[in-house]
């Protein structure tokens, strides 16, 4: 079993997730706005909560695989590819991190267990845990207390957004703000040297790439479309490059639709306001609709993209894409609620991740959206959501499907 997602609805065989950790309790007011956190979560609530998102999906007979155990088994392969990690995080980690450079390659190496060693390099390291060498005597003059050398990385236990699999090839994305920029790493280590995946699996873009994009705009509508928002995080010049070295490949995707939603917080992604829960039902936050403007890439004669403006209502347009007879749009917050739509958005009543036709994980807290969703046909199955939400994502966001039947 290596990579196959051609569909956002078949049934989900195998996903990595990331349980959160120390990460999370290096979240102080002072750090929110820069670690992209509007509110700091109780750690033990927020592992409790995923947990029961983690029995969700195996209780539905899917294979879920953990990014810290997957990172840990990488670098123990080889001690050069341990070696080489090291050396690239501390490089991607920043001003701070680099004038540390020497140190910090001595203390990850002195860990006995790889895994503490994967551990630290998510949660970060201030400098009241890590006292290197006597230097920087005027920042320790200056310094009235602890300051991150490394900075954390809270939003790990978002694992759709570094990595998109699209059918049988990777995405490694450029992500958007400069916090998050080493998630990406680790799956670059991982696609690449672990056994489970490897070398050959198809890469349509990487972090050399100068634009951004992140995985919460990828949606695998069928094995021939997907579907990518033009979002605060997706540049359109990344989805074009996308679709060039997608064509490229000879992949089977035959369109691209860009979707261009709002520039807002709230509307991050593409899959914060518009998810699939079946093949022909869509749940999608009615705010968007108004301004949403649809546009089409496919493969032009001579081998290059082409683009074009795609007119109709979001509806049709996905019928005619699809192939459908009918697809039905599913509101957040129910029908003609502006109240409801607008809170529920914000909490991810929209994103809710499918693990089987028809099936889906939603948060427990939406609950006229929920009930919505079981009027129109779906299954769903409720989590609890008191501390993962105040991370701003729901199910789909915290799900990266390695492999869908």
């Amino acid at each position: 079993m290596k990579l196959k997602v051609d569909s956002e609805t078949g049934r989900l065989m195998k996903v990595l997730v990331h349980r959160p950790g120390e990460e999370i309790e290096h979240l102080t007011p002072d750090y929110l706005t820069r670690l992209l956190f509007d509110d700091i979560p109780f750690l033990k609530g927020a592992q409790r909560e995923h947990d029961a998102f983690v029995k969700a999906m195996t209780d539905h007979g899917t294979k879920v695989v953990y990014l810290r155990d997957l990172m840990a088994e990488t670098l123990d392969i080889d001690e050069s590819i341990k070696d080489s990690f090291i050396r690239d995080f501390i490089n991607e980690s920043g001003p701070e991190a680099i004038s540390y450079r020497n140190e910090l390659f001595a203390f990850f190496k002195s860990f006995a267990s790889t895994k503490e060693l994967v551990d630290y390099s998510m949660a970060g390291i201030t400098d009241h845990e890590f006292v290197p060498a006597e230097k920087h005597f005027l920042v320790k003059l200056t310094q009235s207390k602890a300051r991150f050398i490394l900075d954390p990385i809270p939003n790990l236990y978002f694992t759709r957004d570094p990595i998109a699999v699209i059918g049988s090839g990777v995405s490694l994305n450029r992500m958007y703000s400069e916090t998050r920029s080493r998630e990406t790493i680790y799956g670059r280590y991982i696609l690449k040297h672990h056994p489970d995946f490897g070398p050959e699996i198809p890469l349509y873009y990487n972090t050399d790439l100068p634009f951004y994009i992140e995985g919460g705009d990828v949606l695998n509508l069928s094995s021939k479309v997907i579907a990518v928002g033009l979002s605060q995080r997706t540049s359109p010049e990344a989805v074009e490059l996308l679709a060039s070295n997608i064509f490229a490949s000879g992949s089977p995707i035959e369109r691209i639709l860009a979707f261009d939603i709002p520039n807002l917080r709230a509307f991050m992604h593409l899959d914060t306001v518009f998810t699939q829960a079946d093949m022909e039902k869509f749940i999608i936050h009615p705010a968007i609709l108004s301004s949403l403007r649809v546009y089409c890439l496919e493969r032009s004669a001579h081998g290059s993209v082409k683009a074009r403006f795609v007119s109709g209502s979001l509806a049709k347009i996905l019928e005619s894409s699809l192939g459908l007879d009918e697809v039905k749009l599913i509101r957040c917050g129910g029908d003609n609620n502006f109240v409801a739509s607008e809170r529920e958005q914000w909490n991810d009543a929209s994103n809710a991740l499918c693990i089987s036709p028809g099936t889906v994980i939603v948060y427990d807290r939406n609950n006229i959206t929920n009930e919505t969703l079981v009027q129109n046909g779906l299954r769903i199955i409720e989590i609890p959501s008191s501390e993962l939400s105040r991370g701003r994502g729901g199910p789909r966001c915290m799900s990266m499907p390695l492999y869908r039947a």
